[in-house]
């Protein structure tokens, strides 16, 4: 028995490759279905079952066309529904896969399909168990991104609350638990960093499996909910109903343009999406374009600051189009009217006009806050462990629709996030919409608190539910 975690960073998920005895199934792939092609071949394996625990919300998975290739069978949880060929699974239904088993078991609550899949050894014995977005390292998953299920958020908390009880929770301790999401996702509220543990180990200490009331449950699931990313509805209709083959969106998306052509696309209304790295982007870019750069969470923040149906076209470092091309195609953004070719030295050498970002030190930025407005663009948990006195948070994903709530717009701001990343994000935003003037600070929140900076802290939502049991 093999069991091989492929885990994504930029979208913070965990897909997982399962062999026995030469046959093999891949639970939640991603997009492209190259990483478990590549090796089941260099193991000698035959990929027969590709696994689905939901409709995924915050990708586009691959299960389409991995099960293509391969000639698997996509299977699916009681209830789902699909716009292609799947084989729905029986609650309790055991999958014989080389000398060992797979159980699917169906556990409702973050969508009505939610099923989790127990992997049994060669002697029957419980080994792992690959729970999706059911039960994450330190959380749960959400219970408001269904689509159309006909279930409020306090239905489907209600649904998770008895799945994890009687479905998870009887699984022997010692069981190693493989999750679908960790810190990042948005699919949860307080994801940990770690990818793999034991369901003894989240029975001590994941906050949703400790003794209470599914009332008392329900009111802390749905507690402090954010808005999701416009785009989850979208890849979750997408992932329900299909999609076009990876390769013809390649092949559509990655077109070389002239810069006439591109200055084209650009009047139609497509955006400017630059991926370089941000120092590159702060010291020059192309006016009105927008900034997410590969070497962060590149997808995530694509899906977030994105309108789902926009046009593009791209500003990459030589030799990475056809991985940006790719990496928006995980998060179903396939509008691509091509790239610009030759990058961003194209623009610069027919003399056309750029921008840039100031930037600030954290020292500096401690004595000239005391003038300046701060923004800062980071999640409400951070803020609430640590923040800038004074400072205005507006994160990131709803900059675009909150102009308007922006004290002294007019006026020039520091801008931080944790580290820099996505400060700049926000910045190009702002400047895409003639906002002016705001000034990144470099090393964001983790500079600013080593300064004499006036700090303030409070406790984050995980700290709150901890000293409320100690107490």
């Amino acid at each position: 028995m093999y069991v091989e975690q492929i885990y994504t960073k930029c979208l913070a998920q965990g897909s997982y490759y399962i062999e026995s005895n030469g046959k093999a199934a891949v639970i939640d792939p991603i997009r492209e279905p190259e990483p478990y092609l590549e090796l089941a071949k260099r193991r000698g394996a035959e990929i027969i079952y590709v696994f689905e625990t939901h409709f995924h919300a915050d990708f586009v998975s691959g299960h389409i066309d991995l099960a293509n290739k391969v000639g698997a069978k996509i299977v699916f949880g009681p209830s789902a529904e699909t716009g292609y060929e799947t084989y729905t699974g029986k609650d309790g239904e055991q999958f014989p896969l080389g000398d060992c088993r797979i159980e699917l078991i169906h556990t409702p609550g973050h969508t009505p399909e939610s099923s989790c899949y127990l992997l049994k050894d060669e002697d029957g014995k419980a080994h792992s168990i690959f729970t999706g977005d059911t039960l994450f390292i330190g959380d749960v998953g959400r219970p408001d991104l269904a689509i159309k299920s006909g279930f409020t958020q306090e239905d489907l908390a209600g649904m998770l609350f008895d799945s994890l009880r009687n479905k998870i929770m009887p699984v022997p301790d010692e069981v190693i638990l493989y999750p679908g999401h960790g810190a990042g996702s948005s699919c949860g509220k307080n994801l940990s960093s770690e990818t793999v543990s034991t369901l003894g180990e989240q029975k001590k200490s994941n906050y949703a499996l400790r003794d209470i009331t599914k009332v008392e449950f329900i009111e802390e699931v749905t507690e402090g909910l954010l808005t999701p990313p416009p785009y989850f509805f979208h890849d979750a209709f997408i992932n329900k109903n299909g999609y076009q083959p990876l390769d013809e969106v390649k092949s559509k998306n990655l077109s070389p343009l002239s810069l006439n052509d591109f200055l084209g696309h650009m009047k139609d209304g497509a955006w400017v999406l630059d991926v370089r790295n941000k120092e590159e982007f702060v010291e020059e870019h192309i006016p009105s374009s927008v900034f997410i750069g590969l070497d962060g969470n590149f997808a995530l923040w694509v899906g977030a600051v994105i309108p789902a149906d926009q046009e593009l076209v791209l500003v990459c470092p030589e030799g990475k189009e056809e991985e940006t091309v790719r990496r928006l195609a995980r998060v179903g953004f396939e509008k691509v009217k091509g790239y610009l070719n030759g990058g961003f030295k194209t623009w610069k050498d027919a003399g056309r006009q750029t921008s840039k970002i100031e930037s600030i030190s954290a020292e500096a930025a401690a004595e000239a806050l005391k003038t300046t407005p701060v923004l800062d663009v980071r999640k409400p948990g951070e803020v609430e462990v640590g923040h800038v006195e004074g400072a205005q948070n507006i994160r990131l994903q709803e900059i675009q629709d909150s102009f308007e709530d922006i004290e002294d717009i007019d006026q020039p701001h520091l801008v931080h996030c944790a580290s820099g990343y996505r400060s700049v994000i926000g910045i190009s935003l702002l400047q895409k919409n003639g906002i002016m003037g705001y000034k990144n600070v470099l090393g964001g929140y983790q500079a600013l608190s080593q300064t004499s900076a006036p700090i303030k802290t409070g406790l984050c939502a995980t700290q709150r539910r901890a000293l409320k049991e100690n107490t």
